[in-house]
């Protein structure tokens, strides 16, 4: 592919610079071709697939080397497997979504014909987090490239050497003034929020999101935040713990936990707390039956998220909670960034573990007396990102589904409605704002422009001033009542 022939920053200025120079030619391109064809962008999303296809193998080795190990299994299936599945979608719905949504016209404007037509927005700028660094990067660029956009990613200072692998894999594939990975952190990263986007897709925490919305505020540029925060899970007294334990150990070990929609917590009925803490154990013996060379088990990110995780537990022990660690082979994990899966029992709203998302293989088992004693707990705290809830009965899970609220939702399993393509994805409230996935990042992404069109037939010259004719008054007749 041409790109632009930007010198290699060496300083954050220079950085900050080629950033600006790369902006304005997207802005420059989108200018000269402001509504692709659909042709064009399943092209562009062909492109995309194939480009993910040669590098897949790549870019899992990279992002393990990021986080100091990390299961090439994990990454495949969790991270490409997942995105060639939403750009398979996208490019067999691209065509139909672009259609014009034809509108009713009222009897005062007749005759007309009314619709919206979906319009690229320009350019959009996606920031990337490092816990998914592949899947919420391309998610958001297959829905921005599917409303024809123009895309400029900023990869997170955390996963250093996949961004660079991620920046050559895109530069194969697309010109710099269609899409762009930017790279590099701190001054970068605030520069970058801080640019005249058309819109800014934003996946992180809640702290630094508030910031990206408060720089982003300044040029009016609208924001899609994807936030987490506490994912709560609710099991019923009637629930088999044969069939919940496999899916709520599959949620929480994942990733090893740094998962934005991985079980936080979980609410157990009072009785089954010592039979659950039994089978979930044994569950991620049969996992893991081995940790720390396990090329199976994910490592913590990095020392400051290992620190931060840490930090809770100790917090918990010294407050009194029952720590319950998971550790088959009794491993020594410390020379290395893995920790053992690990249940916290007796933790309440003054610890630590619940009052910060855990991002980590840590599971607080809060008990519970009646269903509404868990609905009421859930409902108490900030609206999650994800909620899981667990019953076969089909008529209490409704009432569940329908007396709470968060971004999504899975009866009877974890984390994998964020992979069904034809679902939006995204939070409410602290969790975060906006859609993308499905049809609703598309949606997201398009200006819905409302078209009303006019024949050479003009009946309102005869509703004009000076008004009191005889049509007036039909008119006032008819409509006014």
């Amino acid at each position: 592919m041409n790109q632009l022939h930007v010198p290699q920053a060496s300083t954050p200025s220079e950085a900050i610079e080629s950033m600006n120079r790369i902006f304005a030619a997207q802005r420059a391109a989108y200018g000269r071709a402001r509504y692709p064809k659909a042709g064009d962008r399943v092209r562009d999303l062909e492109a995309l697939r194939a480009t993910l296809v040669r590098h897949k193998d790549t870019l899992a080795a990279e992002v393990s080397k990021d986080f100091g190990h990390r299961s090439a299994d994990e990454t495949l299936f969790a991270e490409v497997m997942t995105s060639l599945e939403g750009i398979k979608y996208s490019k067999r719905n691209v065509e139909a979504w672009m259609q014009p949504d034809v509108r009713h016209v009222g009897p005062l404007q007749q005759p007309a014909r009314a619709r919206v037509v979906h319009q690229p927005l320009g350019v959009v700028g996606v920031i990337v987090p490092w816990n998914y660094p592949i899947f919420l990067a391309i998610g958001p660029l297959t829905a921005a490239l599917s409303a024809g956009n123009r895309v400029m990613i900023k990869m997170s200072s955390f996963t250093p050497a996949l961004a660079e692998a991620f920046k050559r894999m895109l530069a194969e594939a697309f010109p710099e003034d269609q899409v762009a990975v930017i790279t590099g952190g701190g001054p970068i990263s605030d520069a970058f929020s801080r640019l005249p986007f058309d819109h800014i897709v934003f996946t992180g925490s809640t702290a630094v999101g508030k910031t990206v919305m408060e720089a982003a505020a300044a040029n009016l540029v609208p924001v899609t935040l994807e936030l987490g925060g506490k994912s709560p899970v609710i099991l019923h007294e009637s629930f088999p713990l044969e069939d919940a334990v496999p899916r709520i150990a599959f949620g929480k070990c994942w990733n090893a936990g740094q998962t934005c929609v991985a079980p936080d917590h979980m609410l157990c009925p009072r009785g089954k707390v010592d039979a659950f803490i039994e089978s979930f154990s044994a569950q991620v013996k049969r996992m893991y039956p081995t940790m720390v060379d396990n090329p199976d088990y994910t490592s913590v990110v990095n020392s400051k998220q290992y620190n931060r995780i840490q930090g809770y537990l100790k917090d918990a022990r010294e407050r009194g909670a029952t720590i319950v660690e998971i550790n088959p082979a009794n491993e020594d994990f410390s020379k290395t960034r893995k920790m053992p899966v690990t249940l916290v029992l007796g933790a309440d709203d003054s610890f630590e573990v619940m009052q910060n998302e855990i991002f980590g293989p840590v599971l607080p088992i809060i008990p519970y007396d009646t269903l509404d004693d868990a609905i009421e707990y859930v409902n108490a705290h900030a609206r999650p990102l994800a909620f899981y809830y667990f019953d076969y009965d089909r008529e209490r899970a409704r009432r569940v589904e329908h007396e709470t609220i968060s971004g999504g939702m899975c009866i009877n399993d974890t984390l994998s409605h964020v992979g069904v393509d034809d679902l939006p994805f995204g939070g409410v409230g602290p969790a975060g704002m906006g859609r993308y996935h499905a049809k609703e990042g598309f949606l997201t992404l398009s200006n819905p422009r409302a078209v009303l069109e006019k024949p050479k037939l003009y009946p309102l010259k005869y509703f004009l001033p000076p008004f009191g004719n005889a049509l007036h008054k039909v008119a006032k007749a008819t409509f006014l009542r």
